[in-house]
């Protein structure tokens, strides 16, 4: 059996035993659903962005309050003056609510989303206490006391006022949000928001614009709450501030940790887990300690001591490693691959990349100074020097990680003073990092894609519609060219950190050519390979060449640079003191005594 063929089965046998269980069943069944919706747009944030939010709670509210305004407000009803049906009240409340969610997620991510470290969960704490506060101290919104006579839901003349009737209309929401969260993590965009959890630098130089994308999913999020809310408004049929405190907001992302922080389905499991939990201890503890009080949030505690400490992951990846001994991998669908525009490449000898006297100091340290450099299409500039020269500096400034203080950078003759490092990308520029930088728990196919991540046009609800296939499996198709061309075919599915560092810097490299790039930089690319991998590399180089690739190559191995180079520049403490052909920059008493140990040790430059 499958996974799929199983979570099919599981929705059949509830929903034929959904008439039969009884009415306490059925309402812990509906919190469940709705806190998994929430839980769930904490996975996306907190599991799979790497934002840790502690204020969901206060978008449930958002959703809530939305809709018990729309719903009771007497200002709103002798405005409408009765041109609308009051049934349509909810759906208008709805309306209001996800608006409302999205401007107040919106103007809060630009501006905590900034942040990093423990700063940016401490700005969930203030802004989702604030919320809560301004929730009962709004008279129009009933104060602390709440509001009530909230109607119920009616969907073709069937009332929903049971949670018997509702209950399926909750869970089917939450199947069709888990189905479309699933579909964007499968995409294009889903590798985008996969990156930004520890690897935003790389994303952008992928040309990922990852502020945008820490918005948008934190956007999302506050939208699947603010959904959750208006569903907990009309099942309640009342509304007061008490459900939306920080204590809530924490349990929620309790509840995504112990199911597993980067899986939709743990959502699921973290919300039943601790729903469940907390309604049978709410009853036991009492008993057992003779006194009444929320003794529940110690065995949470205690529990969440225990899960981080031996199920860091949380419960599900657990689970599913041991359901794979009696389940198989469902069959991935062959996608039809449509044709993506091929970029032409500049003719030979045209300048690609130009540094003019670019400078770059850290207080009183001048890391790079004055460099001149240029990179021609057809050609390998080779980059040396000693450590602390202050190549990785120089390679960062022509990348758009860091900005020179002075002097100018231009990339395919445009000046990229100022420009992120997304920019550089899109006028055709892939690097690789002297550091590897990888999302070690993905596949070798995902991360080379990644590369091509500019390449693609669809969006997040094409995504999450399936509308992006084709063009999903173009990029699919490129990836796996590049894994071929870097003779990492046979570790196509393999997790990208379980390789060695040699083929991890292989991946890097496909990476870098998945995006089509008309400039390359490589930032140490020979380094951890084994001497026929070198080979293999120096081949691989000559080839791109050969097609019209220009490439900077930054390398400490003096055999590989010569045997490749077609030009040379050296540094040294920041200053440029030797340029030219391999044979001329070995003849440079300043190289031999700066870093080829002096005379007496020339570099061998096969024939």
């Amino acid at each position: 059996m499958t996974p799929r063929r199983l979570t099919l089965l599981s929705v059949l046998a509830l929903a034929l035993a959904w008439a039969w269980l009884p009415e306490f069943t059925i309402t812990l069944l509906c919190y469940i659903g709705l806190y998994s919706m929430v839980a769930a747009g904490l996975v996306m944030l907190t599991g799979v962005g790497g934002m840790t939010s502690f204020g969901q709670a206060a978008f449930v509210g958002v959703g809530a309050y939305a809709t018990a305004w729309v719903c009771t407000s007497p200002a709103l009803a002798a405005a409408l003056g009765g041109r609308l049906d009051p049934l349509w009240l909810p759906w208008l409340g709805l309306l209001l609510g996800l608006v409302l969610a999205a401007a107040v997620a919106w103007g809060l991510g630009a501006i905590t989303l900034k942040l990093s470290g423990h700063y940016l969960p401490l700005c969930t704490i203030a802004w989702g206490l604030s919320l809560y506060f301004l929730f009962g101290n709004l008279e129009v919104l009933g104060g602390q006391t709440g509001t009530g006579g909230l109607p119920p839901l009616v969907v073709g003349g069937l009332s929903l006022a049971a949670p018997r009737a509702l209950g399926p209309v909750i869970w089917a929401m939450l199947l069709l949000v888990l189905w479309a969260l699933h579909n964007l993590l499968d995409s294009r965009e889903g590798r985008a928001i996969r990156a930004l959890k520890g690897g935003r630098l790389m994303a952008e130089s992928m040309g990922v614009d990852t502020a945008a994308y820490r918005v948008k999913v934190f956007v999302l999020a506050a939208l699947m709450a603010a959904l959750s809310g208006w569903f907990y408004a009309h099942l309640q049929r009342f509304v007061n501030p008490t459900p939306f405190n920080l204590n809530i907001g924490i349990e929620f992302l309790f509840m995504a940790v112990v199911g597993g922080a980067g899986h939709l389905w743990g959502a699921v499991l973290g919300a039943a887990l601790i729903t469940l939990l907390k309604s049978q201890l709410q009853d036991v503890l009492p008993q057992l300690l003779g006194s009444s009080g929320n003794f529940e949030v110690i065995v949470f505690g205690l529990l969440m001591l225990v899960v981080l400490h031996r199920f860091a992951d949380g419960l599900w990846p657990t689970l599913a490693r041991v359901s794979r001994r009696f389940l198989r991998t469902d069959a991935r669908p062959v996608r039809q691959a449509i044709a993506l525009p091929e970029p032409q490449l500049p003719p030979a000898g045209q300048v690609l990349l130009q540094a003019s006297d670019a400078s770059k100091h850290f207080g009183g340290l001048l890391a790079v100074n004055a460099v001149n450099i240029d990179v021609k299409a057809g050609e390998v500039h080779a980059l040396i020097g000693p450590n602390g020269a202050g190549k990785t500096t120089f390679f960062n400034m022509i990348s758009g990680v860091i900005d020179p203080n002075s002097g100018a950078v231009r990339v395919m003759g445009k000046d990229m003073t100022g420009r992120p490092s997304r920019d550089y990308a899109a006028l055709g520029l892939g690097r690789t990092f002297q550091h590897v930088r990888l999302l070690g728990q993905r596949s070798v196919l995902d991360n080379v894609a990644l590369g091509a991540h500019r390449r693609g046009r669809r969006g997040w609800l094409a995504s999450m519609l399936r509308l992006d296939r084709a063009e999903e499996a173009t990029l699919l198709a490129q990836a796996r060219r590049q894994i071929e061309r870097c003779q990492l075919g046979a570790h196509v599915d393999a997790r990208a950190g379980s390789l060695s560092l040699g083929q991890q810097r292989a991946i890097e490299i496909a990476r870098a050519l998945a995006g089509q790039p008309a400039l390359l930089l490589l930032d140490e690319p020979a380094a951890g390979l084994r001497h026929l991998e070198k080979v293999a590399l120096a081949q691989l180089l000559a080839q791109l060449r050969t097609q019209g690739l220009g490439i900077l190559v930054v390398e400490h191995d003096m055999e590989f640079v010569m045997n490749l180079a077609d030009r040379v520049t050296v540094m040294e403490f920041g200053t440029v003191i030797a340029h030219g052909t391999p044979a001329q920059v070995q003849a440079d008493p300043r190289v031999l005594d700066a870093y080829l140990g002096g005379a007496d040790a020339p570099i061998e430059v096969a024939q």
